[in-house]
């Protein structure tokens, strides 16, 4: 008899949890939750009482905001690395050591290489024979060779 309630109340917690999962915003959000009423059914059957009941909510809110928290900053971070402008320049080997390749990123996530020579006066030349009196911004070779 007391399993079939505690089932059916783990029943309950687990739609209702469902249900306000689906609404939340962030894991920390559905962790929270989780958590709580993970925490709230075990402290009901191991305390048998309201104390006990909302000990485990609390502890289990608290543990499921950690997890969860950590859960969106690891997301947050992949998500940095794959958006990070990844802007690469480097010399080339020193058969064109007045060679430099700048990358440019583009709006749908490739790159494009632009190879610049430097010119004996510090002036650089683009591939299209454009002339920079300095080495020029990637929104200035974008104008010409990005997407």
């Amino acid at each position: 008899m007391l399993k079939k309630a505690i089932l059916r109340g783990l029943a309950v917690c687990v739609a209702i949890s469902t249900i306000f999962v689906a609404g939340c915003d962030t894991a920390a959000q559905s962790g929270t939750l989780i958590g709580a009423g993970g925490g709230a059914l075990a402290g009901q059957a191991i305390g048998h009482n309201t104390t006990g009941t909302l000990i485990g909510a609390g502890v289990g809110a608290v543990g499921g905001y950690i997890v969860g928290n950590e859960m969106d900053k690891s997301k947050a971070k992949q998500q940095q690395q794959i958006t990070a402008p990844q802007q690469q320049t480097y010399n080339t080997p020193a058969a064109q050591a007045n060679s430099v390749t700048v990358w440019l990123n583009n709006s749908n996530g490739s790159q494009t290489p632009v190879r610049l020579t430097q010119n004996s006066d510090g002036s650089y030349t683009g591939p299209k024979g454009e002339r920079y009196q300095t080495m020029p911004s990637e929104a200035q070779l974008k104008q010409l060779y990005g997407m």
